[in-house]
């Protein structure tokens, strides 16, 4: 009865749709703090585009951190 509540495949939809989530979330940050400082349309374009690609960055930068915590596979046992 104990056990994962999500299979494999729903795991992997909800991580993906997590990390849109936080490139989405970066990149609009961009474009708002660019509506903030009353810039024109090209302006925040330019905020949204350079936030998304941070979130980018970001979360490669994270995964990759992240990836030093997991436990290594096992081999040969």
């Amino acid at each position: 009865m104990v056990g994962p509540s999500l299979t494999d495949e729903e795991r992997d939809v909800a991580s993906k749709r997590l990390k849109l989530g936080f490139v989405a979330l970066v990149g609009a940050s961009g474009g708002l703090i660019a509506i903030q400082a009353g810039g024109g349309a090209t302006v925040i374009a330019a905020g949204i585009v350079g936030g998304l690609l941070l979130g980018i960055v970001l979360l490669w930068f994270l995964l990759r951190w992240w990836s030093e915590f997991l436990p290594a596979p096992r081999s040969g046992r």
